[in-house]
């Protein structure tokens, strides 16, 4: 039964109108992956590492690790970075590396408006031979990808000031075909699709000591229904933060981090399930962050502390 519905789940992931791209609770602390615009607004040489478990408990459930890397360049106006992204569930495996591009206008003393674009390439592979079937000689799964190289780029637009932000972005705007020149009726349609994101966040001081950060990130596609994230984190001190996130039609989890020192910065989140189809098959996802920025001399000289 495990393996009938990840088999289902590979399937549906694929098709011409499913959410394709990767899933994160810790989404703002991965805004690069989706927005490129985001690039260099912290002010130094960041570096965040991200790892989910997904649906632990499932055999082939999805396993994604992100990597991104982004820093101001020359007159602070302008910034670059590059992300990588592995995501494998059961056969399929994905490998995305993009390089980013942003540039920052000073719309007024304390707020900044930047645009920005990513390139990059995808590297998919789909061993469904290796799956094992009621029927073993079905033609829809007897192909096999290796290394299908698919480039793409994106744009995003990204506002933020010292306690507010908000993004739009799609990271993806070419639909390469996954399967091409086959006639399979399974596979003929699957490719990749245009995804779209809205992503809003603030701090908000409570008292001398804690702050109330909620944030949200809306994504859409073709064919596909609007997901929602919603996420309220409290900050303590400015060391440990806590709180709740809920993403519609999919999972309710917790999420703590601990800011180690003012450069870095470690979390940690669980989310379960809140589809029958799913719920009672798995152990729920596990998630763990870890972010650290070089701060060198030259761009020392930050106005105000970085909350996002």
């Amino acid at each position: 039964m495990k393996k009938l519905i990840v088999l289902l789940g590979i399937i549906f992931s694929i098709s011409a109108y499913a959410q394709q791209d990767a899933m994160f609770t810790h989404y703002m602390y991965n805004t690069l992956s989706v927005n490129p615009a985001y690039v260099g607004s912290r002010d130094a040489l960041t570096i965040t590492g991200l790892n989910r478990n997904q649906w632990v408990g499932f055999d082939g459930a999805p396993i994604t690790q992100t990597l991104t890397m982004h820093s101001p360049i020359g007159s602070r106006n302008l910034g670059l970075g590059a992300s990588v992204i592995q995501d494998k569930i059961g056969p399929v495996k994905s490998t995305s590396v993009y390089l980013d591009l942003a540039v920052r206008i000073q719309l007024t003393q304390k707020s900044k408006l930047a645009f920005g674009l990513k390139g990059g390439f995808n590297f998919f592979s789909a061993d469904l031979p290796s799956l094992q079937l009621d029927e073993q000689n079905d033609v829809s799964f007897s192909q096999k990808i290796e290394n299908r190289i698919m480039p793409n780029f994106g744009a995003g637009l990204y506002y933020y000031r010292e306690r507010f932000y908000a993004g739009i972005s799609t990271p993806k705007l070419l639909e390469n075909n996954y399967f091409e020149g086959t006639s399979l009726s399974g596979f003929s349609a699957a490719k990749e699709k245009g995804h779209y994101y809205l992503i809003m966040g603030s701090a908000i001081k409570l008292s001398p000591i804690i702050e109330f950060k909620p944030s949200t990130l809306v994504k859409m596609t073709t064919g596909a229904p609007i997901e929602i994230d919603v996420t309220g984190l409290f900050e303590f001190d400015k060391r440990f933060n806590a709180g709740l996130m809920y993403r519609t039609g999919d999972a309710f989890g917790f999420l703590c981090g601990l800011n180690i020192s003012e450069q870095l910065a470690v979390g940690y989140s669980f989310d379960f399930s809140t589809t029958n189809s799913t719920l009672k098959y798995n152990q729920g996802s596990h998630e763990i962050m870890l972010r650290y920025d070089f701060v060198f001399s030259n761009i020392h000289r930050i106005k105000s502390p970085r909350y996002f």
